[in-house]
Formats: structure tokens, sequence, C-alpha cells
């Protein structure tokens, strides 16, 4: 799990992601294990982040269940089972 949990936050600081924190809930939540959280500056940016993200998973194959706020643009959470990232 940590390996697809740093190459996710590699894959975010590769597309210029910034103030990415990972924070371990595994004793906290029922939904997930870790939860990531990054910044974009605008929606362009933040769809290519969750592009990069996504396709990583894919690679680890390990893909997103599901994938909330493609079509906004200034916000995404990929759902990857045991990591959520927003």
């Amino acid at each position: 799990m940590k390996k697809i949990l740093n190459a996710v936050a590699q894959a975010i600081f590769d597309k210029k992601g910034f103030n990415i924190i990972a924070l371990d809930v595994k004793g906290l939540s029922t939904l997930t294990d870790y939860l990531v959280i990054a910044e974009g500056n605008i929606d362009r940016h933040v769809k290519a982040i969750g592009s990069s993200v996504v396709q990583t998973l894919n690679e680890m194959k390990n893909p997103p269940w599901h994938i909330e706020g493609e079509r906004v643009g200034d916000w995404l959470v990929i759902d990857a089972g045991d990591i959520i990232i927003h």
C-alpha cells in the first residue's frame, strides 16, 4: 500500500501539485486507510493532476473505483479503495 501511496504523491508532485499531505486514517475511518490532499492552481491544472494520478493508479494495477468532480474542474476526488485523493 505504501508503494501506491508514494507513487500517487509523486504523480501529484511531478505535475507541480502543491501542499501535498497524506493522512493515515486507518483507526479513524471505516471508508479508507489513507487520505491524500493536494492543491492545484486552476481547473486545467487540477484536471492534469487528476489524469496523472489515474494513470499512475492504472499502471500499478489499482484502478480507481470512482472519480467525482471531473466535469467541475476546480476540485476532484478519486476513490482508489484504500486511498482517497482530493
